[in-house]
């Protein structure tokens, strides 16, 4: 797949959207996902310059979360914010990892952001629960590079 706008369907990404909304309503966490056709840069580095392009080190509780995707490099990077990494284990995000890279591997990259945006959610729920008066602090849609 060599282009960004070809990796998805609009039904698709409105699933992934739609993923998004779900598993923010049990979190504090913002979760986003990012997609880019490549990069020259190592691809944590490049998903970190991101993270901060989309001013997702802006949120109240430094809960942000970003999956971002290199579709020609087939790499993708999940990282969060200080509030996220001063709280949890450093192997926190390996079984979100694992979900994805099993749909992956098969070509089924709807289900494996679906179920990958479903598992943060769900762990990020353990330490940012939702509370009243939590506002949405990012937009949910995906974007692109």
């Amino acid at each position: 797949m060599s282009k960004v706008e070809d990796f998805l369907t609009k039904e698709e990404e409105q699933e992934i959207v739609t993923a998004i909304c779900n598993a923010e309503k049990n979190t504090s966490g913002e979760i986003r996902v990012h997609i880019e056709k490549t990069t020259t840069m190592d691809h944590f580095d490049r998903a970190m310059e991101v993270f901060n392009e989309l001013k997702m080190d802006a949120t109240e509780l430094q809960n942000g979360v970003l999956i971002y995707l290199a579709v020609e490099d087939r790499n993708f990077v999940i990282c969060g914010d200080k509030g996220i990494n001063d709280a949890v284990k450093s192997d926190f995000w390996d079984s979100t990892r694992d979900v994805m890279v099993a749909h992956f591997k098969q070509g089924n990259f709807k289900q494996g952001l679906i179920d990958g945006i479903t598992s943060a959610g769900q762990q990020l729920q353990h330490y940012f629960p939702w509370q009243e008066g939590d506002t949405n602090e990012l937009s949910n849609e995906i974007s692109r590079g």
